[in-house]
């Protein structure tokens, strides 16, 4: 890596740490705008992992007006950040344009993909599209029948990102229910670290989505990874204590207020794992039911493994007790929030 190309990172790097810094500062100051939204283009992905429930093999992608529609409604909404989700991003045609029509919109561009299908020239399209962070989860050393993101297979696209992508990168590993092999997740933080990356790690729940606490030697394991490398937004997760001993969290969930999940045919959900609720269109979308949503308590809080709906309620935990709302006020949906 060139001299220029290193201080053109840190300048970049620098940038976003700024960025970062205004998003939280305005999380504090108003609690009357999402500080983050998902936004799926495409339920296709190239890869089925068995844990996974957010994929399909036959989507279309989402057209791109559509999409440029939804992320100028969500400007409008006074949105921080969006993460494009998937399925697998990569896999939407118009992805880059997706990307840079949000940083024409002020908001902060980010992007979870497997990794699969990233080549030189593709990381230098996102650069130059204006990505700012991405994140890919790796599984384990070696692909198996749970899950291909593997060590094996993802280094060399890791080593191309070590040396080309000018957005931040996060590579996240996995402990809990169904992985075979849970000391592969400290050989991928490990590599992380030494790339240069931030690392964190995620605790799964198995196939039904039922949560279970975390093995002696997942423990040990899931506390090694957390020591490691540099500090990010997306090591905020000292809520997965709890998690990871089986014991519930109090916390006060802001999905549908401050986190938004905006599913490929455009509706407004709590997450990914709490889809079918509220299920509004986006542009029907009120600031009154965000309103509502942010004071309402939501019953699967409490062992909730979502760890961006569980980041950015972090700005708000502090303030604004939640208690029962009415689900039939004038203008809003009756929602259930006993999921």
């Amino acid at each position: 890596m060139t001299i220029n190309k290193k201080i053109r990172k840190r300048l970049l790097f620098a940038h976003r740490r700024l960025r970062e810094w205004k998003m939280i500062a305005k999380g504090l100051l108003s609690t009357r705008h999402p500080v983050l939204a998902h936004i799926i283009p495409t339920r296709r992905c190239n890869l089925s992992c068995t844990y996974c429930n957010e994929f399909d093999d036959f989507s279309k992608p989402v057209l791109i007006e559509e999409m440029l529609r939804r992320i100028d409604r969500l400007a409008e909404l006074g949105t921080s950040i969006i993460t494009i989700s998937g399925g697998e991003p990569l896999l939407h045609p118009n992805l880059d344009d997706i990307i840079r029509h949000m940083r024409r919109r002020g908001i902060i561009a980010g992007m979870i993909t497997n990794g699969y299908l990233l080549t030189v020239e593709r990381i230098e399209r996102l650069n130059r599209a204006g990505l700012e962070h991405m994140q890919i989860s790796i599984d384990n050393a070696q692909p198996d029948a749970v899950s291909k993101k593997s060590l094996k297979v993802l280094d060399k696209k890791l080593q191309m990102l070590a040396e080309h992508a000018e957005f931040g990168v996060n590579i996240n590993s996995v402990v809990g229910s169904g992985i075979a092999h849970p000391e592969d997740a400290l050989t991928v933080a490990n590599r992380a670290v030494a790339l240069g990356f931030s690392s964190t790690v995620g605790i799964i729940h198995d196939g039904s989505g039922q949560l279970h606490p975390l093995k002696p030697t997942e423990r040990e394991i899931f506390e090694k990874i957390k020591q490691l490398g540099k500090k990010s937004f997306a090591r905020f997760n000292s809520f997965q204590e709890n998690i990871a001993h089986g014991r519930p969290n109090e916390w006060r969930c802001r999905a549908g207020a401050r986190y938004l999940y905006i599913c490929e045919d455009g509706l407004v959900h709590y997450c990914s794992q709490q889809r079918g609720y509220p299920a509004v269109s986006l542009f029907d979308y009120t600031r009154e039911q965000m309103r509502h949503e942010f004071s309402a308590p939501k019953s699967c809080a409490p062992y909730c493994t979502v760890s961006c709906v569980q980041q950015v309620a972090m700005i708000d935990n502090w303030r604004a007790p939640q208690k029962p709302q009415p689900a039939n006020r004038p203008g809003l949906p009756i929602v259930p929030h006993s999921l």
